[in-house]
């Protein structure tokens, strides 16, 4: 969960626990310039992104304020912070390269990630690639879409081999994740394989996710004709790690649904908001339950389903 403090609005202050028997490999993170402040405060803010959509599933960018409420452990708290312009978002795209993506899957799968990353975010945004068989490999540190030919040089190096670690994988982009150079969070796997390789369980996963206030997506490739090399893609596994964090789970046949699943993470990252409100129990180390409410008829919110409220680091 971010904390906004003093001079330091969200900045990534986070604590990441990945002691879980995991070798978590990290890369080294550039310096590179924060996007503007949007959410400032003088006390401690505890700041949530939310996702609205409407009863036919349209995505609702035009809400103020009041139209929302915010409960913590079931008690509502007054919101004192609130944006509805897009925040830049440091996003880590975590793509499967195992045995089962060879040919014509891992082209299909670059040439999305490629759009998504290149076209569909930002110039304000940041972002890093990481790549994963049976173990985790940064692509490319934190960066961002102007550096392109950066970003396709490589991806072009891949080439898909090995067995299938997704837990480990999201384990080691946490630490990214908490040193990001942007306000908000984000996180993308593709995949089209159970783990099947992974040290960490699915619980230590989300466990971990508790004290992160990243959104995590997935999109889970299930194609009905299965290689025999990994085991058919776990979308009940991803959808317990996204959903917990306010992401979702996108579930495609093929590679070729790819873009579409990918454009569509991407409108809703541009179509999101960010409200603050002063936790009751700031630090306490303790699980706390979010619910955010939208005050209209029909209308469905995502948002993570609470934290730990991690001591803030001075």
């Amino acid at each position: 969960m971010r904390v906004i403090v003093l001079s330091r609005p969200l900045a990534g202050l986070a604590m990441i626990g990945t002691a879980l028997g995991t070798v978590v490999l990290i890369a080294q993170v550039p310096q590179m310039p924060r996007a503007p402040r949007t959410l400032r405060s003088s006390i401690e803010v505890t700041a949530v992104t939310v996702t609205v959509r409407d009863a036919d599933g349209r995505l609702v960018p035009d809400l103020s304020s009041d139209a929302f409420t915010i409960f913590e452990d079931g008690n509502p708290q007054a919101i004192t912070q609130f944006t509805h312009d897009r925040v830049p978002v440091g996003l880590g795209l975590l793509l499967d390269v195992s045995d089962s993506m060879f040919g014509q899957r891992i082209r299909d799968a670059r040439a999305a990630v490629e759009r998504f990353l290149l076209e569909l975010l930002t110039q304000e945004d940041a972002l890093f690639v990481m790549t994963f068989n049976h173990q985790p490999h940064v692509l490319t540190p934190w960066t961002t879409p102007a550096e392109a030919a950066t970003i396709r040089s490589a991806l072009d190096t891949v080439r898909p081999s090995g067995a299938t670690a997704i837990y480990d994988t999201v384990l080691a982009a946490l630490p990214l994740i908490e040193r990001r150079p942007r306000d908000r969070a984000a996180l993308v796997v593709i995949s089209d394989g159970e783990d099947t390789a992974s040290d960490a369980a699915l619980r230590d996963v989300r466990a971990a996710l508790l004290r992160t206030d990243a959104f995590i997506y997935a999109v889970a490739i299930d194609s009905p004709s299965r290689q025999t090399i990994n085991a058919r893609v776990n979308a009940e596994a991803l959808s317990e790690i996204t959903n917990q964090t306010g992401g979702r789970t996108e579930i495609v046949r093929d590679t070729t649904d790819l873009a579409a699943a990918t454009a569509r993470i991407a409108e809703e990252l541009n179509t999101q908001y960010v409200l603050g409100y002063s936790s009751p129990h700031p630090g306490d180390g303790k699980y706390h339950s979010i619910r955010v409410r939208v005050n209209r008829e029909g209308y469905k919110v995502r948002s993570r389903n609470g934290y730990v409220a991690v001591p803030v680091r001075k």
